[in-house]
C-alpha cells in the first residue's frame, strides 16, 4: 500500500492520465450501450409518450412472462425489422433478460429515441412490477393434488 501511495505521490501526471482514461472509458461504454430507463420511468413513458415496447428475448422466454404491451422480436431476428423499428416516431424501449443485450440492440437500431430497460425483465420483476402471461404458465405447470381419503 505504501508503494502505491508513493507511486501516486511521485508520478501525479501519470496518475491523472490513468484517472482520466478510466472516466472516459465509463462515459464511452455508457453511450455505447444506450440510454437506460428505470422500470418506473417505463410506465410513465408508455402512458405519456405512447412508448413502444420491444422484447428481444427468445420466443420461449417471452411466453413465460412479458411486460404488458410488449411486442416480441427476438434478437436473432432484429436485423430483419430494423427499418420498421426506425420508422416508429414514438420512443422505443428495448427489453431483454438483464439489460445487457438490449444495449447491443439499441446500438444496432441507432436512433436517438431508443432506450433500454435498466436491469431488463429481472430489474422489472425486482421492482415489484407484474408480468403478463406468468400466472398462466405457472398454473399450467402445477400438478393437482390427489384426493385424500382422510378427512
Amino acid at each position: 500500500m505504501d508503494r502505491a501511495l508513493g507511486f501516486v505521490g511521485n508520478h501525479p501526471f501519470l496518475f491523472g492520465i490513468l484517472a482520466a482514461l478510466a472516466v472516459l472509458f465509463f462515459v464511452i461504454e455508457n453511450k455505447r450501450s444506450g440510454r437506460k430507463i428505470s422500470p418506473n420511468t417505463l410506465g410513465m413513458m408508455v402512458n405519456s409518450q405512447n412508448a413502444q415496447l420491444i422484447d428481444i428475448r427468445a420466443k420461449k422466454k417471452f411466453s413465460t412472462g412479458y411486460i404488458q404491451g410488449s411486442r416480441n422480436i427476438p434478437f436473432t431476428e432484429l436485423k430483419e425489422h430494423l427499418e420498421e423499428i426506425r420508422a416508429i416516431e414514438h420512443p422505443v424501449i428495448i427489453i431483454c433478460d438483464m439489460g445487457v443485450q438490449a444495449g447491443a440492440a439499441v446500438q444496432m437500431i441507432g436512433k436517438a429515441n431508443v432506450y433500454r430497460l435498466e436491469g431488463g425483465i429481472g430489474g422489472w420483476q425486482s421492482g415489484g412490477m407484474p408480468l403478463v402471461g406468468l400466472k398462466d404458465v405457472q398454473t399450467k405447470g402445477k400438478v393437482k393434488a390427489k384426493p385424500s381419503l382422510h378427512k
